[in-house]
C-alpha cells in the first residue's frame, strides 16, 4: 500500500460480473478502501457488516445546484444520504451540478449557466454545508468533463467546482477532484492539483482514453503522484476505472503508479 495516500477503489467498474458482497470483501483484502455509487442499490446491511472502509459515494439521488425546485430535491436526498453515510461510515459524500442519468447524462441538460444560476448554485452549497455541519459528515462536489461522458452537466469543469467550492470555503464541502474528466476537459493536470490543493477532499484518477487503471493511456500517473507529494498532498487517491484485462492486475498498476 502507499505510504503517502491512502489508496481507494470504485467497486462498482470491478469485477462485474461478481456479487457486491464479494468486491467489496476482496478489494478489502488487498488493502485499498471501497467507493460506491448510489446506495439504494446495494444491501445496507451486507455493506455494514462487511468491514469494509467506505472511501465515498454519491451524497444525492435526485435534485440540482442551481433552481429552487432542484435545490429543495438535492438537499432533501441528501440529508437522507447523509444518515445511510454515517451508518456505513463513510467518509465522503459526493454530488453533481445536476443529476445524472443511466450511462451519465444529466437528467436536466443545460445548454447555458446564467449568473443567477451561479448565486443559486453557491446559495445551494451553503445550505449543503450547513447540512454537513449538522450532521457530522463532509461533502464533495465533482467535476466531470463534457465531451465524452456528461454532455449538457452545469458547473462541470474543474474551472466551475473550484470556483464554487473555495467561494463557499467551508469545511463540510470539499473538491472531488477527478483527473480523467480534467484531462478531457481542460488538461494541465499538475497545476490544475496545485490550485484545487486547498479543497481537495478527493482525488479520483483513470487513464485517459478508454476510463481504465493509471498506464493504459496517456496520462502520466507517477509523475502526478510525485507532484501530490511534493505540494503536500497526503489525502485519499481512488481509481474510479474499469479494468483493461485482470482487475487485480489493474489494481496493482493502480499501486505502484501511487505509491511514491
Amino acid at each position: 500500500m502507499s505510504d503517502t495516500f491512502t489508496l481507494a477503489a470504485c467497486a462498482e467498474m470491478l469485477w462485474r460480473d461478481r456479487p457486491m458482497e464479494w468486491r467489496v470483501r476482496r478489494l478489502t483484502e488487498m488493502g485499498f478502501q471501497v467507493g460506491l455509487w448510489n446506495w439504494p442499490d446495494h444491501d445496507l446491511a451486507m455493506l455494514e457488516k462487511s468491514g469494509a472502509t467506505f472511501s465515498i459515494m454519491n451524497g444525492y439521488l435526485r435534485g440540482r445546484l442551481s433552481d429552487d425546485e432542484g435545490a429543495a430535491e438535492l438537499l432533501k436526498t441528501a440529508k437522507e444520504t447523509a444518515v445511510v453515510g454515517k451508518r456505513l461510515g463513510v467518509a465522503r459524500l459526493n454530488l453533481h451540478g445536476t443529476g445524472l442519468g443511466d450511462g451519465g447524462p444529466p437528467v436536466a441538460p443545460c445548454e447555458t449557466v446564467t449568473g443567477a444560476m451561479w448565486l443559486k448554485a453557491r446559495d445551494t452549497l451553503n445550505r449543503i454545508a450547513d447540512l454537513a455541519e449538522a450532521e457530522g459528515v463532509t461533502f464533495t462536489l465533482e467535476n466531470l468533463n463534457l465531451p465524452v461522458d456528461h454532455p449538457g452537466v452545469p458547473f462541470a469543469r474543474a474551472e466551475d467546482t473550484l470556483a464554487l467550492v473555495s467561494d463557499v470555503n467551508r469545511p463540510g464541502l470539499r473538491l472531488n477532484l477527478d483527473l480523467y474528466h480534467a484531462q478531457i476537459g481542460e488538461g494541465n493536470l499538475i497545476e490544475l492539483c496545485r490550485a484545487c490543493l486547498p479543497w481537495i477532499g478527493e482525488v479520483q484518477v483513470a487513464d485517459v482514453p478508454g476510463r481504465m487503471e493509471p498506464g493504459t493511456g496517456e496520462i502520466n500517473y507517477r509523475g502526478i503522484a510525485r507532484a501530490l507529494k511534493d505540494m503536500g498532498y497526503r489525502g485519499p487517491v481512488g481509481m474510479e476505472a474499469f479494468a483493461s484485462g485482470d482487475p487485480e492486475a489493474a489494481l496493482q498498476a493502480f499501486r505502484e503508479a501511487f505509491t511514491v
